[in-house]
């Protein structure tokens, strides 16, 4: 028995249309009846397939009413908030000390001073000559040879008088050297000043975060404690371009008030409480830096570049939920917000690191040539360490540890990864 097959020409199926419709019936050999419809388009050369309705004036302007309403009405929130919101932690705050003289601590040394001209803003150096640069020239001919520093920023290479009446510290002092630091001046801190972390990294032997590097050097487990992490360079900063940063602690009073201390015009600052999700994202993302900078320093391309993050991306999700923390914190900016940053502009040490190790260079005549700490390089060794204690496969940044160990070229890294099981995207 022979099916029928019937093809049907609509001029318009997506509008109405007085237009008739006709079939033309074939014979469809088969040994059961079959009725088979196909709708196509009578598709002329000079009307699209789809075509959107010509835009009258009425929707246009219903359009633009109903973005007019959505941004006002954004506006009335943000009026609103502000008027709720406290202001009164910059007045109440005398005096800031910033732990370190290097690229961070002397931009957000300079945000908090432009922040009130009466606030003193104390930086603890230990080089000598910078300390001079800062005091004579309001400069840091080291880091920033061309920005003037406001006067109220003043440094010493006195702890005792650096932390005498502080009424915020801001650690800047990188985390491989921030433990034995600590210690040297734990009996000038005062047990209930507030440290506002800016170092990003694990401690290479023990595997600590600095939410437990500073408590445990200053001997001190109620030391009041914030982590500041997102996506900022230092350059930026001293330049006042737009910039947002979050702001975490246990403690929601203190994230508040560090936020009212730091937040200006051109710098956003959110809170959290996920102080495991910032840190561990923060430290993280060096590694992942790094490994960009390879792809890039190889020519490997865009796609690569792309895959890489990507799987990078999974790789610190997986161990940061592993240890507690959580999945909108590692998509928020101290999570995908400073990976973006660190992985795809030149600014960044640790790309640049990477970008060098890809072209040919040997790490230890990279690391000799550069006047700023790279985290990433020693940090990849602690991730690996915390990847086996939680049992999490990170083969992206398990072969950046391994380059980092002198036991892997970049060109083997990259082979080795490209024959891994082809398996579920999770």
């Amino acid at each position: 028995m022979a099916g029928v097959l019937e093809l049907r020409s609509v001029r318009n199926p997506l509008f109405a249309s007085n237009n008739p419709t006709t079939s033309q019936r074939f014979p469809f050999p088969s040994n059961k009846p079959v009725s088979l419809s196909l709708a196509t388009h009578a598709v002329s050369t000079s009307q699209p397939l789809f075509q959107d309705p010509e835009p009258t004036p009425d929707r246009v302007r219903d359009r633009r009413r109903a973005v007019r309403l959505a941004w006002e009405k954004l506006l009335r929130w943000s009026r609103s908030w502000r008027s709720k919101a406290k202001t009164d932690v910059l007045e109440r705050t005398n005096k800031v000390v910033v732990l370190g003289g290097g690229s961070f601590g002397t931009a957000m040394a300079a945000h908090l001073a432009d922040r009130k001209a009466e606030l003193e803003v104390n930086m603890l150096i230990r080089d000598p000559q910078v300390c001079q640069s800062i005091n004579e020239s309001h400069c840091n001919g080291k880091y920033f040879p061309e920005h003037k520093l406001p006067e109220n920023v003043i440094a010493t290479t006195d702890a005792k008088a650096a932390l005498l009446g502080a009424d915020y510290c801001l650690h800047a002092v990188p985390v491989q050297f921030s433990s034995s630091f600590l210690r040297g001046i734990a009996d000038h801190v005062d047990p209930s000043l507030p440290f506002i972390s800016l170092s990003k990294g694990l401690e290479l032997n023990t595997l600590r975060m600095m939410s437990q590097i500073i408590p445990q050097a200053l001997r001190n487990p109620r030391q009041p404690f914030v982590a500041l992490s997102g996506p900022s360079f230092a350059l930026e900063l001293m330049n006042k371009l737009p910039t947002a940063m979050v702001v975490a602690s246990k403690d929601k009073r203190l994230a508040n008030a560090t936020q009212q201390l730091l937040a200006s015009s051109h710098l956003r600052i959110s809170t959290s409480s996920d102080v495991t999700g910032v840190e561990i994202a923060g430290a993280l993302k060096n590694v992942l830096a790094i490994a960009a900078g390879i792809v890039e320093g190889m020519d490997l391309g865009n796609n690569s570049m792309a895959a890489l993050v990507a799987q990078g991306c999974s790789e610190i999700r997986w161990l940061a939920t592993k240890m507690g923390a959580k999945p909108t914190t590692i998509t928020g900016l101290s999570g995908t917000g400073d990976i973006m940053l660190t992985c795809f502009v030149n600014l960044s040490r640790n790309r640049t690191v990477g970008v060098r190790l890809g072209s040919g260079e040997k790490l230890d005549d990279i690391l000799s040539s550069m006047s700023q700490v790279a985290e990433g390089v020693s940090t990849a060794g602690a991730v690996i360490a915390l990847a086996q204690k939680y049992n999490v496969k990170m083969p992206v940044l398990t072969a950046v540890a391994r380059i980092m160990d002198n036991e892997l070229t970049p060109k083997k890294a990259v082979l080795e990864l490209m024959s891994l099981p082809q398996v579920e995207e999770v």
